[in-house]
């Protein structure tokens, strides 16, 4: 079911505008080059994103609510269809950097259009469905939101310069070490994880349903750059009794031997890393969670330090407990970046930290009807639900229900590790 949230603004058109406005801000600091350029075929140009999160509207409400719909320019459904088979054929999406036309003043001017006429309708809406499909949408432009900054970063990490996304105030990095890791009990039995039903959530996070756990623990804080640096010096990359075999082949094949956006700086001291950022690169910090990592990179590391990856139900069972502060660095702070451990347990923001569990229907799951009902349920296959959030994700979208999911070899979102282990 997809139900509208009503924030404390209790004004979808504001909230429109304001979610809206928040994905051009993101652009603003980038030219036009940027916004045109793919990196990789799982990357997509900025032009892409601030078109196809316009088509979104354009597409499931503008063409069923409005009346005398017309479409923007009719090549748009084609060009800016992400995968919806059921809306029509899509541009293969490798191949979204060789769409030069229409420019990027072009792709803009639509999304104004579709914004004016998207604020007359919300001026006279009172459709449940309406609603319910324009805070879907929104929450679909958050999702792309994140997006334009995994896929700017690691376009710019391609150029041999390392340039900036822009500057911003770098928070004073902490002297001291992180705290010693801890570790939050649970003695298990039956737990409730999924959608409590409060408040907008996809499709993928319902029905809510019981399961049973294990006695289990999770670590207090998140893996840090020291201590993955640990798991690097002691050979890490380079014992296959490690790996899953797949990861070992994958860490092969791509002489895969430190996180995304690490290098080796001047000397021969294991220590001297740097690491970029979207404001540049910097002298990696030891006291900041690690990120960029695989899958098959964070299940490594959890079993060379004798523990595991947590289960989605067993992280969520922790994160709703009441005890446990919903803080962490988010996109919100405008730095992009996980902020080091203050004796918070970090479950939210900072890193979305992977899980074991296998990104599968829960009990009872119905997709949303219609085309936007492809939107989670078919890609239930070959990839690893993540949990709790980033420094790229908006404070508003995340909780502890919400389930991202990557295949194992992804690494340009900004992935980390929180620990578990057994009781």
């Amino acid at each position: 079911m997809l139900t509208p949230v009503r924030d404390l603004e209790q004004n979808m058109a504001a909230r429109f505008g304001r979610v809206r406005a928040a994905t051009c801000q993101l652009a603003e600091p980038l030219s036009t080059e940027d916004c045109c350029a793919q990196s990789m075929a799982d990357a997509s140009p900025v032009k892409w994103h601030l078109a196809h999160s316009t088509w979104f509207f354009e597409t499931f409400v503008l063409e069923r609510f409005e009346p005398n719909f017309a479409p923007f320019d009719p090549a748009f459904r084609v060009l800016f269809n992400s995968y919806y088979h059921g809306v029509g054929a899509q541009h293969p999406r490798p191949q979204r950097g060789l769409i030069t036309r229409p420019d990027l003043a072009s792709v803009l001017r639509y999304r104004a259009a579709v914004d004016e006429r998207m604020q007359r309708l919300l001026a006279r809406c009172e459709d449940a469905a309406c609603l319910a499909l324009i805070e879907l949408g929104l929450q679909h432009e958050q999702q792309h939101q994140e997006l334009v900054l995994m896929d700017i970063k690691h376009l710019l990490s391609c150029h041999p310069l390392w340039p900036m996304y822009r500057t911003v105030q770098w928070p004073q990095v902490v002297a001291s070490p992180p705290a010693q890791p801890a570790w939050i009990s649970h003695l298990g039995g039956l737990e409730q994880i999924g959608h409590a039903g409060e408040g907008f959530g996809f499709d993928n996070e319902s029905p809510r349903h019981r399961v049973y756990l294990e006695p289990f623990a999770l670590c207090s804080r998140l893996v840090t750059n020291g201590d993955y640096l640990g798991f690097m010096q002691d050979g890490g990359y380079e014992q296959p009794a490690l790996w899953l075999a797949q990861g070992w082949d994958w860490r092969e094949a791509n002489t895969i031997h430190a996180p995304q956006y690490w290098r080796r700086a001047q000397g021969n001291d294991d220590a001297l890393w740097r690491e970029f950022t979207l404001h540049g690169a910097v002298d990696l910090a030891l006291q900041q969670p690690v990120v960029h990592l695989s899958y098959f990179e964070a299940d490594a590391y959890a079993r060379w330090s004798g523990a595991r990856l947590p289960t989605e139900a067993e992280w969520e069972a922790v994160a709703q407990a009441e005890s446990i502060p919903f803080s962490g660095q988010f996109a919100d702070s405008g730095v992009f970046h996980p902020a080091a451990e203050q004796g918070a347990p970090q479950l939210f923001g900072n890193v979305w930290q992977w899980t074991r569990s296998s990104y599968d229907a829960y009990p009872g799951f119905t997709p949303a009807g219609g085309a936007v009902g492809e939107y989670n349920g078919k890609f239930m296959v070959n990839q690893y639900v993540l949990r709790g959030g980033s420094c790229a994700t908006p404070s508003d979208h995340i909780r502890a229900s919400y389930r991202n999911f990557f295949p194992t070899t992804a690494r340009w979102q900004f992935a980390g590790v929180r620990l578990a282990r057994d009781l």
